[in-house]
């Protein structure tokens, strides 16, 4: 992440980078990218965030991977952040019907995590404990996503009980930018980073055909008429990003912000 960072800092010089850490430790972090509950998470980097002087007078934000998805969720759900841009990188908004594959054999924290979900990602303790359950999205049991899940039906507006201050907060943003990697095979499907996902059949259903942008749960489909909602492809596998190519983004969608401060978040 330090080069990342350098990255922002060359590219709008004079900003402040904020990079979102759980725990106190580098090794305390990597293991809340895979147990806990993402309720308790949103929550302790909402509070945590309100103690940065910098972040005060607004923020544009990026995040990779599920990162992306957790940093959505914390505009969505934390009202003392003044949210500008943000920008996600191949992230899972719209839920995995997979869990995702282990980048290496050797990950033993994913691994471990996988075996858990393998034992079933409904079952009382895997979904409060498993990060990587609580945006599972079975197409073929979405009675028990919509029972049991519970972190990203209510983020997604799935369920009957709608939180309105989502959609405002959403709506708020100048805009979102999502990042969708062309040979993406961690993410299934990997149209859930532009919030499509598949049906029980399999066959792939973009934004524009499901039910939150039809009837703009979120605001999405407000944000994409105000051209406030820009989809991106970039050639590659899951978070293969080129520097050269980063830091064009970072240019274009953070360098004519105002110079607000930049949060991140790893995936």
């Amino acid at each position: 992440m330090g080069a990342i960072t350098r990255i922002i800092q060359d590219e709008v010089p004079g900003i402040y980078v904020h990079s979102v850490k759980l725990g106190n430790t580098a090794a305390a972090d990597r293991n809340a990218g895979f147990f806990g509950n993402l309720n308790d998470h949103v929550d302790e980097v909402c509070g945590e965030l309100g103690s940065v002087a910098e972040l005060q007078r607004g923020v544009n934000l990026m995040g990779f991977s599920q990162g992306g998805l957790f940093l959505r969720a914390l505009v969505q759900r934390c009202p003392t952040l003044k949210a500008r841009t943000l920008v996600t990188f191949g992230s899972p908004h719209g839920g995995v019907a997979r869990i995702p594959e282990c980048p290496s054999e050797g990950d033993f924290l994913c691994t471990w995590m996988r075996r858990l979900a393998s034992r079933g990602v409904y079952s009382w303790y895997i979904r409060d404990h498993v990060v990587q359950a609580q945006y599972f999205k079975d197409p073929e049991r979405l009675d028990q996503y919509l029972q049991y899940n519970v972190f990203l039906p209510d983020i997604n507006g799935d369920t009957d009980k709608r939180n309105e201050a989502y959609r405002d907060r959403i709506l708020a943003l100048d805009k979102m930018v999502l990042v969708r990697f062309s040979n993406d095979t961690m993410i299934y499907p990997a149209s859930s980073t532009w919030f499509g996902f598949v049906d029980a059949d399999g066959d792939e259903v973009p934004l524009e055909s499901t039910d939150l942008y039809r009837e703009d749960w979120l605001g999405l489909r407000e944000l994409a008429e105000d051209s406030r909602l820009q989809f991106v492809t970039i050639d590659g596998k899951h978070m293969e990003i080129g520097e050269e190519l980063l830091r064009s983004i970072v240019s274009e969608h953070f360098g004519t912000s105002g110079r607000a401060p930049a949060l991140r978040v790893q995936g």
